[in-house]
């Protein structure tokens, strides 16, 4: 009895970890595919396989494709909010470091989700909270600095401190002009600061 009842928490906690393995592989499986501009045409066969389990499996956690879709991006969107606003405000240099970061990771393949045409709602919704995501970072980030500045001027900073900090920026800078990292943060910091004068240069 004492050991039979140590045994059917044990197994409960070892099914649960197994479950939350597999939706690991199947979220992971479905970013892949998606990011990678297949989502359309790979089949949920295709996707539950390269997670390792079956189409049965897949259905059974997230009901349909597009079920895993959401839980998928949504996940990925969680994952980037965290990253980004993990940065101390009004510091440029640590701002800047904290986008290279993320774009290293995420700015290939957010510009090539950001050039698809006709994506489903769900992929669509995340673009636009995504979009606003980064407006909301450079008010976080950079707001409390504009604030003595008139109500125009705070409007046209915050516009190019958006535009600077986009990821279209960042992809020239690094693929089109080629440049290094380091050359990359400093050129993003020195034209930040131009914006915002009264910050300490780090």
């Amino acid at each position: 009895m004492e050991v039979g009842g140590r045994t059917r928490p044990y197994r409960q906690v070892a099914r649960a970890r197994a479950q939350r393995l597999t939706r690991d592989a199947l979220i992971v499986a479905a970013q892949t595919e998606f990011f990678a501009g297949r989502w359309e045409e790979a089949s949920l066969e295709a996707i539950a396989g390269s997670a390792g389990v079956t189409k049965q499996t897949l259905l059974r956690h997230f009901g349909s494709k597009d079920g895993l879709l959401e839980r998928a991006l949504e996940r990925g969107y969680s994952e980037v909010r965290d990253q980004r606003f993990n940065t101390p405000v009004g510091d440029v240099a640590a701002a800047v470091d904290n986008l290279l970061d993320h774009y290293e990771q995420w700015g290939e393949r957010a510009i090539r989700i950001s050039a698809v045409d006709g994506l489903g709602a769900v992929a669509a919704g995340i673009r636009r909270r995504a979009r606003q995501l980064h407006y909301d970072w450079v008010e976080h980030t950079f707001g409390p600095s504009l604030q003595r500045l008139s109500a125009n001027d705070r409007s046209r900073r915050r516009a190019a401190l958006i535009a600077l900090c986009d990821v279209h920026t960042w992809s020239l800078l690094w693929h089109d002009l080629e440049l290094p990292r380091a050359e990359v943060r400093a050129t993003l910091i020195d034209a930040i600061e131009r914006l915002i004068p009264e910050v300490t240069k780090k």
